[in-house]
């Protein structure tokens, strides 16, 4: 009786074996998903035994402006070109970016289907440590070589700067790599009063025009936010913010020595500006709580300016966006780190129900023309028409103010260089970008990304607390003679300290083997 149990229990042992190995070998799901092995899953859910796709839908998830009038017209287009091309149709989800970080963490947390997702904007390191993407080294080698081949024809760096323990979780978007620094504001109001833009060097230089502005211009907010605060994007003209901003690098290089950007003089001269130009009503009193955008705020002619990174044809760009004619003004040089590299990105979402077509789709934004334009500017001759062979513009009676498309977001949607020329933008404009990108000051640790896994506990707790003080402070709602002191103090209770000795570590070991 023994022996017979044996026996059967072995047997049963056995075909439960079979069975998982069969499982794995057909399901292609969470096993390819976990180790990149698209070869095992070619067969499985994105496919038959007669090599032909399966019908999928795919979920896109981006930030945006606001989701526009005619999203469902260009998604019916882009449905038409991707089950033609993957057999697949793809759903656009637009999320208005005041809602992004909420939404997102929302969506990635529960069980709701992503399939591709906008990934980077400051948090790769933590989303990587909390398991919310796949890894993509095996899928681009199966169904992304076209990405692949697009980012290495510009610089093997460029993709590999987003590697996090030698794997890839996210591809970057081919757009400016590199960042310069300044402020764009309505070109009429600075004819109007005659702003000498020459004059302008640093943030110090603009209390006199925003006073300008709150004396002449009523209902005209002198300053707006870009991003969640006045400085969200601009530190990172005087700081390497090495992924997260916990622990920083300032004049991009410091001798590789990481330190705390709140407790640096730079830090506390830009909240003691941005404090003044607060009380002195150049920045509106619920900026600290208001999800409006900068570019609808300059739209409805509510605001004259926004602080913010800058690159060739920004103000064509942002002219386009706005509906109102802008001037730029860069006073901080253009800099490269891996955070440009990173800020902007795309990864395949660990719920993801289908991850080999989901690659297929990311593969199409790196490669096709027909696909990247629809993204960008809509559908042609209702969205834009052609002025020549690659030069687009509005059709007549059309523009950013009315159009039912006009995302003006090409800088995030895979292969930039893909796009059509809009008019008014010099024709050169791509290899414009390509020297603005090479010709950058480089940061000491460009290629360098961390690894927030062993520290992660504590990065949940600083952001908590970064979130209490962070936005308040930078846009002069609270004293920081007051709050910074207590900020720092909540950061350290916090765990800072430790996230940095940790990156510090990282970062030694990444210069030693990259020497």
């Amino acid at each position: 009786m023994t022996k017979n149990k044996y026996v059967a229990k072995t047997i049963l042992l056995l075909a439960l074996a079979i069975t998982m190995l069969i499982s794995a070998c057909s399901n292609g799901g969470s096993n390819a998903a976990s180790s990149g092995n698209v070869g095992a899953a070619a067969e499985g859910e994105s496919g038959n035994a007669g090599g032909e796709l399966k019908p999928v839908e795919l979920v896109m998830v981006f930030p945006a402006a606001g989701e526009p009038k005619d999203l469902k017209l260009v998604s019916d287009a882009i449905n038409k070109m991707t089950k033609e091309k993957i057999n697949a149709t793809v759903k656009l989800v637009p999320i208005g970016w005041g809602a992004w970080t909420q939404q997102k963490t929302l969506m990635m947390s529960g069980n709701e289907q992503v399939d591709l997702i906008l990934s980077g904007l400051g948090t790769y390191s933590q989303d990587v440590a909390k398991g919310q993407f796949l890894e993509l080294d095996g899928y681009l080698e199966g169904q992304g070589q076209g990405v692949t081949d697009a980012l290495d024809s510009l610089d093997p760096a460029f993709l590999n700067a987003t590697r996090i323990d030698g794997k890839i979780y996210a591809v970057p978007s081919i757009r400016d790599l590199a960042a310069d620094y300044g402020i764009t504001m309505r070109k009429d109001l600075v004819e109007k009063y005659n702003i000498d833009t020459a004059a302008i060097k640093s943030l110090n230089d603009l209390d006199a025009i925003f006073k300008t502005i709150k004396d002449n211009e009523a209902g005209i907010i002198p300053t707006v936010k870009y991003g969640t605060s006045i400085l969200d994007i601009y530190v990172g003209s005087f700081f390497d913010t090495l992924g997260d901003g916990f622990g920083v690098l300032p004049g991009h290089d410091n001798g590789l020595k990481v330190v705390n950007m709140y407790e640096t003089p730079e830090y506390a001269d830009m909240l003691n500006t941005v404090r003044r130009w607060n009380q002195e009503g150049y920045i509106a009193k619920d900026a600290a709580t208001s999800t409006e955008t900068q570019y609808n705020l300059v739209k409805s002619g509510k605001a004259f300016s926004f602080i913010s990174h800058m690159k060739p044809g920004i103000e064509t760009q942002e002219s386009r966006t706005t509906g109102k004619e802008m001037v730029s003004i860069h006073f901080r040089p253009a800099v490269t780190a891996t955070s440009n590299i990173t800020s902007i990105m795309w990864s395949v979402a660990r719920n993801s129900k289908d991850p080999e077509r989901a690659m297929m789709l990311l593969n199409m934004m790196y490669t096709d023309k027909d696909f990247i334009n629809l993204l960008d500017y809509g559908i042609e001759e209702k969205h834009y028409v052609k002025v020549s062979d690659n030069v687009v513009d509005f059709p007549q009676g059309v523009d950013a103010t009315n159009s039912g498309y006009n995302l003006q977001m090409g800088w995030m949607f895979g292969n930039q260089s893909l796009s059509h020329i809009w008019n008014g933008d010099d024709p050169e404009l791509w290899n414009q970008l390509a020297e603005f990108n090479k010709n950058a000051i480089k940061s000491k640790a460009l290629g360098f990304t961390f690894n927030a896994d062993t520290v992660k506990t504590e990065i949940a707790s600083v952001t908590n607390v970064q979130n209490q003080y962070k936005v308040a402070l930078e846009t002069g709602t609270v004293d920081p003679v007051a709050k910074l002191p207590e900020f720092i103090k909540q950061l350290k209770s916090a765990g800072i300290d430790k996230i940095i000795a940790e990156k510090q570590k990282q970062l030694d070991a990444w210069a030693a083997a990259n020497k």
